[in-house]
């Protein structure tokens, strides 16, 4: 059985809307919501980029069922992961309980505002790491202090956390990461469907936990216009998380991927109305056995609220015939 939710993609849609978008998205059904947590789009057509934590508070009062969850939050750059961790904790009181953090490495478009530079691959993993340590070590209460290579705590202390903390879920790439999500964990968070990462994430201590998948489609009654939007604004995402987590600018997505057809993004987001083109695209993540995928629907607040009437009289019946 596979759960549907519904993303609140920070770089399409201002604040405001996005609480409209996810309050809409709980009264149609969706299973539950991701945010993602961005301080620049990945490309300029996109047009947005709010403070997610600001939008999940809001979001947190505005929905009663609905659970809520970063995909993911950046803990070693914008943010220091003692104050990832209050606000976590913070978050969890708001929403009652339907919060879960969602935790990964980051990239360079949105780490490099804060002037620190971006290093290499293993350095991030290390920091990664040091911050997923007294992250969990705060939800354990009491007054944690920790030395490591990259973070110093001195005496910190969550003074409001909840009975349950937020479950934490990883984003994982390879080994090392999933390791990592292994131990530490509640749930793994992969974004395209290789069954090889969630075969790793057991292995190190992952199995029968929850995995989590993402995938953008893009409902349109006009196909043609739906594949035009999605090139539009997505058609970064077949370059790769490899790809993505390097670039520094949205500009320098444009370059990356300015020989990038319609058709070459249409072949890989499912695009239009036709309910069984979404249904095939989502299977390569219920054979790979993701438990969870949250869909995004591409475009701003003028396509949203068409997809998820869409969403209740179409797509999820559709959806939970076929994985349910």
């Amino acid at each position: 059985m596979v759960q549907f939710g519904y993303t609140m993609m920070t770089e399409q849609a201002g604040p405001r809307e996005l609480v409209g978008h996810v309050v809409r998205a709980e009264e149609v059904g969706y299973d539950f919501s991701v945010t993602s947590d961005h301080y620049f789009p990945w490309l300029r057509e996109q047009g947005h980029s709010p403070y997610a934590w600001a939008v999940l508070g809001a979001a947190a009062q505005a929905t009663s069922r609905i659970p809520l969850m970063t995909y993911v939050t950046c803990p070693t750059y914008r943010y220091h992961p003692a104050v990832v961790a209050q606000k976590a904790a913070t978050l969890q009181l708001l929403s009652q309980g339907r919060f879960r953090l969602g935790l990964g490495s980051g990239e360079n478009l949105n780490e490099h505002v804060v002037g620190q530079g971006w290093p290499p691959v293993d350095v991030r993993h290390e920091q990664f790491e040091e911050a997923v340590e007294i992250i969990h070590a705060l939800f354990e209460g009491g007054h944690v202090t920790y030395h490591g290579e990259h973070y110093q705590v001195d005496s910190a202390k969550l003074w409001d956390l909840p009975d349950q903390p937020p479950p934490i879920g990883i984003a994982v790439s390879g080994e090392q990461s999933c390791a990592l999500a292994g131990h530490y964990a509640d749930l793994v968070i992969a974004t395209e469907p290789k069954k090889d990462l969630l075969d790793l994430f057991d292995q190190h201590g992952g199995e029968g936990k929850p995995r989590v998948g993402q995938l953008p489609v893009c409902f349109d009654p006009d196909r043609d216009a739906a594949v035009a939007r999605a090139h539009e604004m997505f058609r970064w995402f077949g370059l790769g998380w490899k790809v993505n987590a390097e670039l520094p600018h949205p500009d320098s997505f444009a370059a990356a991927t300015q020989f990038v057809r319609p058709d070459d993004v249409a072949s890989s987001i499912p695009c239009g109305d036709d309910p069984q083109a979404y249904v095939e695209a989502v299977r390569p993540y219920a054979e790979a056995g993701f438990t969870e995928l949250a869909l995004v629907q591409i475009g701003g607040d003028e396509t949203q609220y068409p997809f998820l009437e869409w969403s209740e009289r179409t797509l999820l019946p559709e959806l939970r015939n076929a994985f349910g």
